[in-house]
């Protein structure tokens, strides 16, 4: 965490009400505010939270502090009005390098265990969250772990986010996560580059995949992801192909050679309760 910026918040509130791509969700949950990962195609760079931030995005991070107790009382209030189901996180990381040393997603957690949502939806690149499976057996069917992977290619991680964690770090999570009866996803989602052999690589991990791409996933129909100039790096790289609308339809057909059409979602319908 060598030059990162960090900094600290109190929250009066810690839940925000779902909308949008989340509309299938009563609410959102983001234990930090930034991310050090700092992926380029990261949409959250193109949101007020980072435009109005002199530093550049990956730079910063925002620690949220004594939340746990807050989590838990806003569930207990939300559950006056219907099924609380939860997404985290929107905007940031739970599981970024930060959360090593500060435990906040774990508070998090040790609240919800106290206090259980109706489903809790768990976003990450980061292996670390394997550190807390003792909770998340604890919330049995009511969690689904989603671990990003947006290719099989660690020089294509490494073009695009040098900073995220290397894939094959992703996939042992994956795997100790489903050798611990924790329900789980691959999430293909930017739809990077990637060979012919990624789908049987993630066939023999998980039976649930979640493909999304640049167009359908950032929020804007693909504005977002144009003005963080992707498609220049595409051409650099000479992988233009991989930029266009289809390609996302290419990639599913692969995948049908290993994955039925109930084990496949595309966008939205792969990240909803």
């Amino acid at each position: 965490m060598k030059g990162l910026s960090m900094r600290e918040s109190q929250p009066k509130r810690i839940l925000t009400k779902a909308s949008g791509f989340l509309a299938g969700y009563s609410h959102t949950l983001n234990p930090y505010v930034g991310c050090s990962f700092a992926c380029s195609y990261c949409y959250v760079r193109q949101m007020p939270v980072q435009l109005f931030q002199e530093e550049e995005w990956g730079n910063w991070v925002t620690i949220k502090r004594d939340i746990a107790s807050l989590l838990e009382k806003e569930i207990r209030r939300a559950k006056n009005h219907g099924p609380v189901t939860i997404f985290m996180s929107s905007s940031t990381d739970p599981y970024q390098p930060i959360e090593h040393r500060e435990r906040v997603t774990r508070s998090l957690l040790e609240a919800m265990v106290r206090e259980q949502p109706d489903f809790l939806f768990i976003q990450t690149r980061g292996a670390l969250v394997t550190r807390d499976m003792d909770l998340l057996k604890r919330l049995g069917n009511r969690v689904r772990v989603s671990m990003t992977i947006e290719t099989d290619s660690d020089a294509i991680r490494k073009q695009f986010a040098p900073q995220a964690p290397p894939i094959q770090g992703r996939v042992k999570a994956l795997q100790r996560l489903k050798e611990n009866g924790i329900p789980i996803q691959a999430t293909v989602a930017p739809l990077l580059p990637s060979s012919k052999a990624f789908p049987e690589m993630l066939a023999d991990v998980v039976d649930r995949v979640c493909i999304d791409d640049f167009f359908m996933g950032d929020g804007s129909g693909g504005k977002r992801t144009e003005k963080l100039k992707m498609a220049s790096l595409y051409t650099e790289l000479g992988l233009e192909k991989w930029y266009e609308r289809d390609a996302i339809w290419k990639v599913k057909r692969r995948f049908l050679k290993y994955f039925s059409e109930n084990q496949l979602f595309i966008s939205k319908e792969g990240f909803l309760p």
